[in-house]
C-alpha cells in the first residue's frame, strides 16, 4: 500500500469515535517498515495553541479499511 492511499483515508479513534486528523507523512525504518504516521490535526478555535502535528504509532492502528483507519488512541 502506498502512502498516498493511506492519506486518502479518514482516521478514527476507536476510544472516543472522533476524527483524529489527516495523514501528511510517515516515519519509515531502515528496513522499510512504517514506524508511525504523522498527522495534521484539524484546526479549530479551541486548539490553536496545540502542536499541529502528531504521531500515530503503527502498533496503535487497529484496522485499515477501504475508507477508514481505526486507531486505538484518545481519552479513555
Amino acid at each position: 500500500m502506498r502512502l498516498s492511499e493511506l492519506q486518502s483515508k479518514t482516521i478514527i479513534s476507536v476510544v472516543d469515535g472522533k476524527n483524529v486528523g489527516n495523514i501528511i507523512d510517515a516515519e519509515v525504518m531502515m528496513d522499510g517498515h512504517i514506524e508511525s504516521l504523522i498527522i495534521e490535526s484539524g484546526k479549530s478555535f479551541f486548539n490553536f495553541n496545540r502542536d499541529d502535528n502528531s504521531k500515530i504509532l503503527w502498533k496503535d492502528i487497529t484496522k485499515i479499511g477501504e475508507d477508514v483507519i481505526l486507531v486505538n488512541i484518545g481519552k479513555k
